[in-house]
């Protein structure tokens, strides 16, 4: 086992294993138990993944305790009503073996998303099922809309974001309400390794493209949740906490100036 540890803020590890895509059963039992043995503290599931069941086999496989892993879940659109938040809350529980989660989102302000009846079902869930509520891909109004609605506090919100889409106005309103960030594809689904800026800070500091990109993610005070499946790129990811930039490195990279969204559904709350 690695004795790096992520940072952690608000007792959640500042980066974990995202598992979207990951639904081959062996590979994603394989990479969180891998994962966690590497050090890793923080996994991001989501029922849309279809892979909840094979998350929690590879915690209950690792040699780590349930109570030393921050597991996260989402609810998908078609769950938001409050019968239906209480029902599949339950049903994500069972197959992932757990009796709590450590974070539950709801994964889009859309579908059966209904500000008042959802957010009522996660109130009753918080404190029991659920520590923490939280929300993705919401944009300003909708995060704050939530924040007024909800009794429990928004912990995060779980947003694309990465040095190609850097969300520095969404940031900010996260900021001013003390909502932490989380930022799915942190890498631009591989755009960063395309970059030439950070080719050229991978070298300086004897890194990979994605290291510079979560080094600078962190830098911002941003959880990642890079993706990965390979041991070679769990380790890559993990290796990045040894990274730390320098203040004139990371104007550089907020320089860039790119505005490169990766998941731009028609539905999504920007559109």
């Amino acid at each position: 086992m690695n004795d790096t540890a992520a940072p952690i803020t608000n007792g959640m590890p500042m980066l974990g294993l995202g598992t979207w895509q990951n639904t081959d059963p062996v590979e994603c039992r394989t990479a969180v138990r891998e994962a966690l043995e590497t050090g890793y503290r923080h996994v991001d599931t989501a029922q849309a993944y279809d892979n909840e069941h094979e998350v929690g086999e590879g915690i209950a496989a690792a040699d780590v305790a349930r109570e030393d892993v921050f597991l996260a879940t989402k609810l998908w659109t078609s769950n938001l009503a409050y019968d239906d938040v209480l029902a599949t809350t339950d049903e994500s529980l069972d197959r992932l073996g757990v009796d709590h989660l450590d974070l539950l989102y709801v994964h889009w302000p859309t579908g059966e998303y209904d500000p008042e009846e959802t957010l009522a079902a996660f109130d009753e869930l918080h404190g029991g099922q659920i520590d923490r509520v939280g929300v993705s891909n919401f944009e300003p109004r909708q995060l704050e809309e939530a924040i007024d609605v909800l009794d429990a506090p928004v912990f995060a919100n779980q947003i694309e974001l990465h040095p190609l889409l850097p969300q520095e106005e969404l940031r900010a309103v996260c900021a001013e309400h003390d909502v932490d960030v989380v930022a799915y594809s942190p890498l631009a689904r591989g755009a960063v390794f395309d970059v030439p800026l950070l080719q050229e800070l991978a070298d300086d500091y004897d890194t990979s493209p994605a290291g510079v990109s979560l080094a600078w993610l962190r830098a911002k005070g941003v959880t990642a949740i890079p993706k990965a499946t390979s041991t070679a790129h769990i380790r890559d990811n993990w290796a990045s906490l040894s990274v730390d930039l320098d203040d004139a490195d990371v104007a550089r990279i907020d320089a860039l100036e790119r505005e490169d969204r990766r998941v731009d559904p028609d539905w999504a709350p920007w559109n």
